[in-house]
């Protein structure tokens, strides 16, 4: 059993190196089967040899991040630990971001790590399939973790706003609150990642943005993390409005399932049509998420299951 002892040089440079609550410490524990335990700016080690040198390692290469005057993530940890065993630069393609209560969000299917690796590789993704597939959850998971690691300057959330057939003007309270009902879903996975007052700080600062789909004609977003969720209740004409505002630095996603669309009749989905169009198109992926992709309540994947037999020809829908 080795025994080390770490001092680094700044105290606020450690802190920001050991994360909120010290949760990089602790995730670096149970990665590793170590122990650790800090006095300051004075961390202590104790395990096997090669895991105590591989966290020795991990904590001095990482403190050059925490320099820069920014927290290091735990995803960064995940990187550095996979680069130092030899598994290259890129870590665990499936592990996403820890949350605030130090819960590792991972993708849990082969295809959520496809969707993962998609959003990660390219500008615009297009996350298609049923409910319960993770699609928006790790998109906000993504996107939380670029605007904690500053590779975005904002994230902006983005809804049609059909459901309820009503104009957002007659709704009470400001534009944040007429929206509020429409990102719900998007909002519940914000709080699931971050504490409430962290993510209403974002909000008060504007580092979170949120704008109803119809509001976002003429402008242009640079260095932004957009997510687009709902979009199978976009129309062919707001989703072409919507692809053309990425600007420079900035990554959208785009969620929708189509078998749910609230759209009038004589109105066709502008999901539908950009996902036949545009796949395949460099720096653009479309992934389409299945029934064996829901890791919701296993009654979800019957329920949908039972709908898409109910779909099928000779059955009455």
């Amino acid at each position: 059993m080795a025994r080390t002892e770490i001092e680094f040089p700044s105290l606020p440079c450690a802190r920001l190196l050991f994360g909120t609550r010290e949760g990089n410490l602790r995730y670096l524990e149970s990665e590793l089967g170590i122990e650790i335990r800090t006095d300051g700016n004075r961390v202590r080690i104790v395990g096997e040899t090669p895991s105590s040198e591989l966290a020795q390692e991990v904590l001095v290469t990482l403190y050059e991040t925490a320099k820069t005057q920014r927290e290091v993530t735990a995803s960064e940890f995940s990187q550095q630990i996979a680069a130092l065993r030899g598994g290259g630069s890129t870590g665990d393609p499936g592990f996403v971001c820890m949350t605030g209560d130090r819960r590792m969000i991972r993708a849990k299917t082969e295809r959520q790590k496809m969707y993962v690796e998609a959003i990660r590789d390219n500008d615009i993704v297009f996350g298609v399939g049923p409910a319960g597939t993770g699609k928006t959850y790790l998109a906000m998971a993504l996107a939380v973790d670029a605007l904690l690691r500053k590779r975005v300057k904002r994230i902006v959330l983005v809804r049609p706003a059909v459901e309820a057939g009503e104009r957002l003007g007659f709704l009470p309270g400001d534009m944040a609150e007429k929206v509020n009902p429409y990102l719900r879903p998007l909002f519940d996975a914000l709080y699931d990642m971050v504490d409430v007052e962290r993510a209403q700080h974002w909000i008060a600062q504007g580092s979170i943005e949120i704008a109803p789909l119809a509001f976002m004609r003429g402008r242009t977003l640079n260095g932004a993390f957009i997510i687009l969720d709902e979009a199978q209740n976009s129309t062919r004409e707001q989703m072409k409005m919507f692809l053309t505002r990425l600007g420079f630095g900035s990554k959208a996603v785009v969620t929708g399932d189509l078998t749910q669309t609230d759209l009038a009749s004589n109105q066709k989905s502008g999901l539908e049509q950009a996902t036949r169009i545009l796949d395949g198109v460099e720096g653009i992926r479309v992934v389409r998420l299945t029934e064996r992709d829901i890791v919701r309540h296993p009654l979800v994947q019957k329920i949908v299951m039972a709908y898409e037999q109910c779909r099928e020809p000779g059955n009455p829908g």
